[in-house]
């Protein structure tokens, strides 16, 4: 019996009954032979393997590009419980960096003059702001919408009756800035919570590397001042705080 094949295509899945078990060709009597040819319902995918096929992923979200005029066109797996703790550490940093402006604006009084600690708390304040930027630009970056809440009316006075303004104002500091680490850590734990893994890493690459080395300077500079006293000590304290500016 003569079998003819078309180029490139075999019998291989045609059982012994005659039967094409292959969707993919067909199969005519021709005589006393068989022909095989391509189907008409052949699809294009490759016989093994699985492929991304673009189109047909699209199909499952149809939302990927967004219609309406005030949707964020960029927004893409962000939930709602991200971009609201967003909006709370923007809120955080501002308050903080108030009350160092505060401590900026004591410490630079004529009758306290301790120009040292006027400078750091100046440039702790700046800081603070510019992290509240920082989260503003990636609030919107990922599609959200920045709300700036209300901050607090920060103290004005800072000397204490013990400690003495130096070290109280330090200790405060300190406190400040380990609040704020825990709350660089709520934002992380909501992160990993929803698997925002871009969350996650920009808070862990931009922020808690940083805080951490703040709270060991602080720390160490509150040691310190417990240490000198009050009187002359402060002031000496102060000196090497303009010295480590000038040096920087």
């Amino acid at each position: 019996m003569l079998l003819k094949v078309a180029p490139a295509f075999s019998l291989l899945n045609t059982s012994t009954h005659g039967e094409n078990l292959n969707p993919l060709f067909s199969s005519a009597k021709n005589g006393n032979g068989f022909m095989v040819y391509a189907s008409k319902a052949t699809n294009h995918k490759p016989l093994t393997g699985v492929v991304f096929e673009p189109f047909e992923e699209l199909k499952k979200d149809l939302m990927l590009v967004p219609t309406v005029p005030q949707a964020s066109l960029c927004r893409h797996k962000y939930c709602d419980d991200c971009e609201a703790v967003i909006n709370e550490q923007i809120n955080v940093e501002y308050n903080v960096s108030y009350v160092y402006h505060a401590m900026f604006a004591y410490f630079d009084r004529d009758n306290v003059a301790l120009k040292g600690l006027a400078k750091f708390f100046k440039e702790s304040s700046q800081e603070e702001r510019e992290h509240a930027e920082k989260f503003m630009e990636y609030q919107n970056k990922r599609g959200g919408k920045v709300k700036l809440q209300s901050i607090c009316m920060p103290l004005s006075e800072f000397d204490h009756c013990e400690k003495g303004d130096a070290l109280y104002a330090m200790e405060l500091a300190l406190s400040l800035e380990k609040l704020t680490n825990e709350k660089l850590l709520n934002v992380h734990a909501v992160a990993s919570k929803h698997n925002d893994v871009q969350l996650a890493d920009f808070v862990e690459s931009e922020f808690l590397g940083e805080q951490v080395e703040a709270i060991k300077k602080i720390s160490e500079y509150v040691a310190q001042l417990r240490r000198v006293g009050q009187g002359h000590g402060v002031w000496h304290f102060d000196q090497m705080l303009l010295e480590e500016g000038a040096a920087a």
